[in-house]
């Protein structure tokens, strides 16, 4: 089947079929040439009219330099300055036509135009059909519509409804961003474009991905589905489906709502978000949890909603958790009502009642500030009613307690711990076999302790101390704690899905709402 046959029979079938019979045979009149020829020796049925056609078909008149005009089967061939002028907004035009007046079809070759007020359509090749006011290229076409200008392969155009519809590379350019689509739908009523397939958006700074969705050129702004991806240098955004608007440089994503940080190798999940690129902001919430994934010990973060702060080059500066945060990693775990990671020098600090475990300690403060160098925790502050806590047995405890603290990382491990001011500690002594010593209390202003397998092996002051050794038949039951005491284990988190148990009070029972945060912590 040749390219005409296979033209022909896309027009019967999508421009003729509905209307076959449904028109009346109109005569092709003639209003005017310079020069009107009828030569029965060359044909019968054909005049040859040359100088200034115009040809009239119902309200429709044609334009050209010369034409073969066939009144008996009311159709015509048209050379030169080809030009349809459909109605009072829409003019086509093109080298050479073929009208067939029954049918009330245009199929138009080179240089062809299809002009309407503020949109141009050019191509090599279209169809038009005067009665379903639908125009058709194959060739590779160009549409021009204000600051937009899309490209594709194949499209045709409803003149009435003013929507085009595109089909194989199809480019669609402004000056904020350049699409790419498989197929791509574009009113110029609203100077809306609507994705109908797999579908790429390049911007200044950005990538877009999707498959389904529309983009308002106009207002620049855009309803992305079927889980799309923005992607910039360092960061990108999925969701089942994101409303943003350029303009504003603000956005919201839907359901299933992932950041991810390459930069800083952090992933953050929940079911709703917001962001605002101007200002350098984002939240999301609803079952949020946050993975920093560099090594092996990775740390999951859970929080009722988080924040994120970003320079201008997009790159994260602060994490804000809010609410109910519990984290885990396999050598600290933690809790506290809100917690701040700053990316620059690396710093979390925790407020609001907070628990960090490490390994056999419990500690809390006021506040406490943990510095991370390479993915391992170096160093940590603990202000303003510092304690550390470890059982001793199952009813007893060594503690230490006082003003301030500064703690020291090996390997993740606590090593030494120095406390500045009102320095207190309760210590039960020990043989290697577990034998029962002693129990020390000792106060001073100051003093360092030092931990080996995370357990006290030395204790000293840099001021005069208080200092005394108790049998345990001696020692006074009050003196068993110090003032604060609050042995909170049952709250520690035993495993990386633990961060999720209290978000709900069912949660204990198993029927925890957080099931996005627990899927990406079960990927």
């Amino acid at each position: 089947m040749n390219r005409k046959t296979q033209i022909a029979l896309f027009v019967l079938t999508f421009f003729l079929l509905p209307f076959a019979g449904a028109q009346q045979k109109a005569r092709v009149k003639v209003e005017q040439a310079d020069r009107q020829i009828y030569d029965e020796a060359f044909s019968k049925e054909i005049e040859l009219l040359i100088g200034n056609v115009i040809l009239r078909q119902e309200g429709t008149r044609f334009f050209c330099d010369s034409a073969y005009l066939n009144t008996k089967k009311r159709n015509f061939e048209a050379f030169g300055n080809v030009h349809i002028a459909v109605n009072d907004t829409v003019d086509v035009y093109g080298d050479r036509m073929h009208y067939e007046g029954d049918t009330r079809v245009a199929e138009l070759f080179g240089n062809v135009r299809l002009v309407e007020k503020s949109t141009t359509l050019t191509t090599d090749h279209l169809i038009y059909n005067r009665v379903t006011k639908t125009a058709f290229y194959d060739h590779g076409g160009t549409i021009v519509n204000g600051d937009n200008t899309l490209t594709s392969k194949r499209g045709y155009y409803h003149t009435e409804s003013k929507i085009f519809y595109f089909r194989k590379d199809v480019v669609l350019t402004n000056p904020d961003s350049e699409t790419y689509s498989d197929t791509l739908i574009y009113n110029t009523n609203n100077e809306t474009a609507y994705f109908k397939g797999p579908t790429v958006i390049r911007g200044k700074e950005s990538i877009i991905y999707c498959e389904a969705g529309w983009y308002d050129t106009e207002r620049d702004i855009s309803k992305l589905n079927k889980r799309p991806v923005i992607s910039s240098s360092e960061q990108t955004i999925t969701a089942d489906s994101i409303f943003y608007d350029n303009a504003a440089s603000s956005g919201k994503a839907f359901s299933h709502v992932e950041i991810l940080d390459t930069l800083h190798q952090v992933v953050i999940n929940g079911k709703y978000g917001e962001m605002w690129d101007e200002q350098g902001i984002s939240y999301i919430t609803d079952s949020v949890v946050a993975i920093t994934y560099e090594g092996t010990d990775s740390l999951y973060i859970h929080a009722d909603t988080m924040w994120m702060y970003f320079d201008k080059k997009r790159n994260a500066k602060r994490l804000l958790a809010y609410y109910t945060v519990r984290f885990y990693r396999e050598q600290m775990q933690g809790k506290c009502d809100s917690l701040v990671y700053t990316m620059q020098d690396s710093t979390i600090r925790f407020y609001t009642d907070p628990v960090l475990w490490s390994a056999e300690n419990q500690l809390t403060a006021d506040s406490i500030t943990l510095f991370v160098s390479g993915n391992r925790v170096d160093s940590l502050l603990m202000y303003n009613t510092a304690f550390i806590v470890s059982t001793d047995s199952t009813d007893t405890f060594n503690q230490i307690r006082g003003k301030n603290m500064t703690g020291y990382f090996r390997n993740n491990d606590l090593v030494k711990i120095r406390v500045d001011g009102n320095a207190q500690t309760v210590y039960y002594i020990r043989e290697d076999d577990g034998y029962l010593i002693g129990i020390n209390l000792a106060e001073a202003s100051s003093m360092d302790i030092r931990l080996v397998n995370s357990e006290v092996n030395a204790i000293s002051y840099k001021t005069k101390a208080m200092e005394k050794m108790y049998p345990e038949k001696d020692f006074p039951p009050e003196m068993r704690t110090l003032k604060g005491f609050s042995w909170q284990e049952d709250l520690r988190p035993q495993n990386k899905y633990d961060i999720f148990l209290e978000l709900r009070p069912e949660a204990a029972t198993g029927e925890s709402g957080a099931d996005d945060g627990q899927q990406l912590v079960n990927d």
